[in-house]
């Protein structure tokens, strides 16, 4: 039988059924729920002095959850956006093991009322048209790899993709007919761009 108050039996549903089947979370969101586990279950342990396997749900409770947010920012040096990031992980799978599992309900609640943190918004900046001149006159044009760059500058000043997307785009992605090419953003949302 399963030990349902064991946090391995929620955290192995949580990135199975929840991530994967439930809600068919994009890759990039399911490494960022692991990436926030990789950090929490180790941090847990060693502040409950268990091993691992050993943690219960409630073992992570609203006080260790704000002191790993401490953790993060102080020792990690994470910024407050990447401490935003964990949290909201964290209380994904809070809602996850609450909604499933009604004697967790109130550490549910407790844990997601640990708050998001507010912080700064940095202005949009941009750069002026002699800083792209130069940006893109860098590469050495000559050799084949400062060919490659200097084509990759111009790929995501011309389409405004984010290097993530760029480095996803493979050769069926260009209509060499049309000189386009899809683009796969976030969401798993696509666009065309002209080439």
């Amino acid at each position: 039988m399963v030990d349902q108050t064991s946090a391995g039996h929620w955290i192995r549903r949580f990135l199975m059924e929840y991530a994967t089947s439930e809600r068919n979370l994009s890759a990039n969101t399911r490494a960022s729920y692991r990436d926030m586990l990789v950090l929490l279950i180790p941090y847990a342990a060693k502040r409950k002095g268990l091993a691992a396997d050993a943690l219960s749900v409630t073992d992570l409770s609203a006080e260790l959850v704000r002191s790993f947010l401490i953790y993060l920012e102080r020792e990690r040096q994470c910024s407050t956006a990447t401490r935003n990031q964990r949290l909201t992980s964290i209380h994904a799978l809070a809602r996850f093991i609450g909604e499933h599992s009604p004697q967790h309900v109130e550490w549910c609640a407790q844990i997601r009322m640990v708050p998001i943190k507010k912080s700064m918004t940095a202005s949009l900046t941009y750069l002026e048209k002699s800083e792209i001149d130069s940006l893109l006159a860098a590469p050495d044009q000559s050799s084949s790899q400062g060919r490659r760059d200097h084509a990759l500058l111009l790929f995501l000043y011309n389409s405004g993709a984010r290097v993530s997307e760029a480095t996803s785009v493979r050769i069926g992605d260009i209509d060499w007919h049309s000189k386009s090419v899809r683009i796969t953003g976030k969401g798993n949302k696509q666009r065309r761009c002209p080439l």
